[in-house]
This record gives structure tokens, C-alpha cells and sequence, in this order.
């Protein structure tokens, strides 16, 4: 992928989201780690945690907006892929406690010294060098994405029965993590973490380096969709999503390409839950619930489909309002105020937030093309044509 490829990839309106979160990434670790604590201007470290976490939700909901707002295809257990790259990098933090547990193992989890296992399950061995865990980071959700598509898109199975069997994919994850004999910490999960690259995870300096490699991530996945999503590709995976019968009979091989942009949006998501673990400090079957994958579905139905600006910022101002609502007397009631914010926005946004303003600013740019067309006319003598009597 040249580097004139992602530069004809970004418009104005791509590049000005590119600037925007490399100043918030660059801005808010400053302020937490370069002003005093007190000041008006200063990011407290609980917020850059939060922050982070919201990030990570953005390149989430951009894996999902790249298959569903360009290819058509519509998974309803994108969650999976987001948990399992969060399990990965947890296997890798829980092996760097060593015998700073609870029960002083150098080598086994503490939950494995519980449960009075006596060696450590093979498919741990490489998890105490970050390379390989960055590594099963990508691998384990493509290559699970892979073999399920491929499985799927030969077999052509589309609409909506892919996305029931995408969530039964992801029930069926969160129902075998949740066994403690799986070796992934049963309905706890992986916790307590204490160091990542020999850096302490809950110091401040720690949390704003994983903020800023957060937004660093998020632009990166957003390069890469745009070069996608603006080029050849790009216009064969519209195409199929409009008339995937029509683009077949054309000689297209279909399901090759479903199969290619699944398994990089799969990818993007295992990212995005790796950087999400060491933020907020725990991993747990829960991830994997087929309700988290629907709200990705929701962040980007409301910031706006096939937009991409629009699916991270949906996926930022759900989160926020998700943040603000359950933590007063509106909180059991957040879910009934999301599922009401999906019916709102199909009904009244169905372009979402984005993508109804763009609609907007085109309509009046041609009604003000058109105006000046008549004014130019109008000053050269041209009058309209008159109809023949």
C-alpha cells in the first residue's frame, strides 16, 4: 500500500478526523502528566482510563462499519473477536505477575494454584514474551474470522441468517470461557494485572502511554479502511453489498473478498480489545455477551453507516451517554433509553448522525451550484427555454 494511496484515501473531512485525534492523543497525556493536579486544564488519570476505553470502542465500531457499511455484511458477534484479542494480551499480563500473586506461583495464574492444577495448559506456553501475545493478538480473532467465513460465504449464507449464526458464534465462546476448566479463569476472568513491559500498568505515566498508543491504533485502522474503502476494492465491496447477485454474475469472486475485508475488520477488533485490557483492568467471559455486539451494531447505526468518521463517533457518544445515565437514578433504565436511541435513529436518522449531515451540506451545495448557474445565466442574457405554444 503506497503512501499515495492513503494520501488520495483522506479527503478534507478524513483529514481533518485524523488531526483531531492525533491532538486529543497528544494533548490529554500532556495534561495529566505536565499540570498540576487542580487545575482547571488538567486531565485526571481516571478520565484518560476512560478515555482510552472509549477509543478502543471507536476502532471497535470501525471493524463493524468497514463490513457492514461497505460490504453488507451485518455480524452480530463482533464482540468475539474484540474479546478474544482482550484474552490474549490478559494471558500475557497474568504471566508477568510471576510470584507476586496471591499464592506466590512463579508460574501459574493464581486462579490455576486454586483450582489445584499442577502445570500450565500448553496453549499458554509464549504469553511471557509480548511478541508472541501481540502476535496471537491478530492471529487468533483472523483466524477464527477466516475459517468461519469461509465456511459462511461458500456456503452463501447472507442476511439474516448470517448475523443469527455470527451470534450464536459468540454465545457459544462466552458459555465455554465461562467453564473453569478451560483454563481462562472461569466467570472471573483475568484480573489483578500488576505490569506490561516492565511498566507498572496503574501509574500514571503507563495509562497516558496506552492512551496515546490507543488514538495512535485508531488512526492506523482508519488509514487502512479508507485506502480500502476508496479504492478498487472498495468500489467491488459496495457493489456487492447493493447487488451481490449482479457483481457475482459479472465475474467477481464474491466470496473471496467477503472473506478478505471479514477477517481485517476481525483483526482491527482484536486490536482494539488488546488495547482495551490493561486500561480498564480486567478480561472476563462478560465480553463476549451477545448484547455487547449488538450495541457495536448501534454505535455505528447512530454515528452513521458507511461513514467511518461516523462509527467512531457514534461509538464515543454512545459511550459517553452509557457513562453519564448509569451512574444516577436513570441507570436501570440505560438499556430501554439505547434500544429507544436504535428504533429513534432508524426511524428519523436512518443515515445517522454523520452521514444525515453530509446529506445535508450536499444538498445545499448543489442548491447553491444550482443558484449560481441561473445568476451567471442570467447575466449573459440567457433566459429558460419557453414552451412552444
Amino acid at each position: 500500500m503506497s503512501p499515495h494511496i492513503l494520501t488520495r484515501s483522506l479527503d478534507r473531512g478524513a483529514t481533518a478526523f485524523v488531526l483531531i485525534v492525533a491532538a486529543i492523543g497528544v494533548l490529554i497525556p500532556l495534561s495529566n502528566l505536565l499540570l498540576p493536579q487542580g487545575s482547571m486544564f488538567q486531565v485526571p488519570t481516571y478520565l484518560v482510563a476512560l478515555w482510552g476505553k472509549y477509543v478502543c470502542y471507536a476502532i471497535l465500531a470501525l471493524s463493524i462499519d468497514l463490513i457492514w457499511g461497505y460490504c453488507g455484511i451485518l455480524s452480530l458477534g463482533h464482540g468475539a473477536f474484540f474479546a478474544l484479542g482482550g484474552y490474549a494480551m490478559g494471558m500475557y499480563l497474568m504471566r508477568q505477575i510471576g510470584s507476586r500473586g496471591v499464592y506466590g506461583n512463579p508460574v501459574l495464574p493464581d486462579f490455576m494454584v486454586f483450582l489445584n492444577w499442577d502445570r500450565l495448559p500448553w496453549y499458554w506456553y509464549g504469553f511471557d514474551k509480548f511478541y508472541f501475545a501481540a502476535l496471537m493478538v491478530v492471529l487468533v480473532p483472523g483466524l477464527l474470522a477466516f475459517c468461519f467465513g469461509w465456511l459462511a460465504f461458500r456456503s452463501r449464507v447472507t442476511g439474516v441468517y448470517l448475523s443469527i449464526i455470527t451470534q450464536a458464534m459468540t454465545y457459544a465462546l462466552l458459555l465455554g470461557f465461562f467453564r473453569n476448566d478451560f483454563g481462562f479463569g472461569g466467570n472471573n476472568g483475568l484480573t489483578d494485572f500488576k505490569d506490561i513491559l516492565g511498566f507498572n500498568v496503574q501509574a500514571d505515566g503507563t495509562r497516558c502511554a496506552l492512551f496515546l498508543l490507543s488514538c495512535l491504533a485508531l488512526l492506523i485502522a482508519f488509514v487502512i479502511c479508507r485506502a480500502v474503502v476508496t479504492s478498487k476494492l472498495g468500489k467491488v465491496l459496495i457493489a456487492v453489498r447493493d447487488a451481490e447477485s449482479r457483481t457475482r454474475f459479472l465475474g467477481y469472486r464474491v466470496e473471496s473478498y467477503k472473506l478478505f475485508v471479514f477477517t481485517l475488520s476481525a483483526c482491527m477488533a482484536g486490536v482494539a480489545g488488546a488495547l482495551y485490557v490493561p486500561q480498564v483492568g480486567i478480561i472476563n467471559p462478560s465480553e463476549f455477551a451477545p448484547g455487547n455486539s449488538i450495541e457495536a451494531v448501534i454505535w455505528v447505526a447512530v454515528g452513521g453507516r458507511g461513514t467511518l468518521v461516523g462509527a467512531a463517533l457514534g461509538a464515543v457518544v454512545v459511550n459517553y451517554a452509557k457513562t453519564f445515565f448509569t451512574s444516577g437514578p436513570l441507570a436501570p433504565y440505560w438499556l430501554f433509553m439505547l434500544g429507544a436511541l436504535f428504533i429513534l435513529v432508524t426511524l428519523l436518522l436512518p443515515k445517522g448522525i454523520v452521514g444525515t449531515f453530509s446529506s445535508w451540506r450536499e444538498t445545499r451545495r448543489s442548491a447553491g451550484i444550482a443558484a449560481d448557474e441561473a445568476s451567471a445565466a442570467r447575466e449573459d442574457g440567457i433566459s429558460a427555454p419557453k414552451m412552444a405554444e
